[in-house]
């Protein structure tokens, strides 16, 4: 079993590198999984302009990479929970069907409804206008009258190196890119395991040669024993694999002909007179993956300038004491006006602001509850912009 679904067919692309979009918004949508598609059809469904950005390469990318190959989806509902599915076009089947399955139904959703999407477009900011936001991206500058941010409760970390690193991949949609070269995966968990295993898979079947270096900060590698069997298996067929333990990505830099290489130190050596020794290697940024986990949204949230506050001993009953908690209305507005979170984003608690009085609210990661989340965000939108 892989994690990661491939979405060569799941795609929905208008990638127009332009670096200002003259169009003004009546709603930006920050992500194309459940919660923003549902935030973008019911715009299209009562006459606001919209656009969706999504940083993957196709919708839904967060469940594509998260889901293992043949995950069952199932139309889950929190057992109190009043409201009905409310955009019903995006609820799976009552019969659990696959991931893969689901995700093909999405796709022919969104192509019927003609929804507007833009992927492989990576979120940087949010700027306050006299009239509204203007969203920076790594395509350019759209202008809205209001923000929705969608985005999952799964986001890949970055590379803590000095310099640029974002080019490095986090996951593999396409193992075959990496044939004819030799490849750098860092991380020491199954998902590395699992994209060391792909493309260890097309290079056999390529006759290529070509090494997969494993590189992980620990002396140790941490794989269940499925995950460590087909690994082995797939090295016992001749995959070239060389691990590198102890070993950590140092610096991201622009060679002298214009590649952006990612440098890792594989060894150090400490000498008496204070001038240490080091080997490293220099892999180009485009055949590197890494693999090493993610985090919540609060980074995000604190560079936005949107306020959390920390729960306290014997105030919340679903996190965890310490755990930071975003602020949101009743509607889902943050306390950046005009910017409203959904979806996994503010799983499985936010606190509420209501009537004055500020509480924990539970906040189920599912389908349903990102589907929800932006009915109700839709009508508040509605309700404020025929105002």
């Amino acid at each position: 079993m892989t994690h990661g679904i491939s979405l060569s067919k799941v795609i929905v692309n208008t990638n127009k590198d332009t670096h200002m979009n003259k169009n003004i918004y009546d709603v930006l949508i920050i992500g194309g999984g459940p919660a923003g598609l549902s935030t973008a059809y019911l715009c299209n469904k009562h006459g606001l302009s919209y656009i969706v950005l999504e940083s993957g390469k196709a919708i839904f990318q967060g469940i594509a990479n998260t889901y293992p190959e043949g995950k069952l989806v199932y139309a889950s509902k929190p057992k109190d929970a009043p409201e009905p599915f409310m955009v019903d076009e995006l609820r799976p089947p009552d019969k659990p069907v696959t991931v893969e399955s689901y995700l093909q139904y999405v796709q022919h959703f969104v192509q019927h409804e003609n929804l507007l999407v833009q992927t492989e477009v990576d979120f940087e900011d949010i700027k306050d206008e006299r009239d509204g936001h203007t969203v920076v991206t790594s395509k350019g500058n759209f202008k809205g009258k209001k923000v929705v941010l969608c985005f999952g409760s799964n986001i890949p970390r970055e590379l803590s190196v000095y310099g640029d690193a974002k080019m490095v991949a986090k996951n593999v949609d396409d193992a075959g890119k990496y044939v004819g070269i030799k490849t750098l995966v860092i991380g020491g968990g199954n998902t590395a395991a699992d994209v060391i295993i792909n493309i260890l898979k097309a290079k056999r079947e390529a006759n290529d040669t070509n090494p997969v270096y494993w590189a992980h900060k620990a002396e140790t590698f941490d794989v269940n024993k499925e995950t460590a069997q087909r690994l082995g298996e797939e090295i016992l067929l001749g995959g070239n694999i060389r691990l590198l333990p102890g070993a950590m990505p140092r610096i991201g830099e622009v060679d002298d002909q214009g590649v952006d290489r990612l440098v890792i130190r594989i060894n150090e050596f400490k000498q008496e007179d204070g001038i240490d020794l080091y080997h490293a290697m220099s892999f180009p940024m485009q055949n590197v993956i890494a693999c090493i986990g993610s985090e919540g949204p609060v980074p995000i949230f604190d560079k936005l300038n949107i306020q959390s506050i920390a729960c306290a001993s014997g105030v919340c009953k679903i996190a965890k004491e310490g755990d930071r908690l975003i602020l949101l209305s009743a509607e889902f507005e943050s306390t950046r006006k005009g910017v409203y979170v959904i979806g996994g984003a503010i799983s499985p608690s936010y606190m509420k602001i209501s009537g004055g009085s500020i509480a924990e609210e539970r906040h189920p990661n599912l389908i349903y509850t990102a589907v929800n989340d932006a009915y109700h965000v839709v009508e508040a939108i509605r309700a404020k912009l025929s105002t």
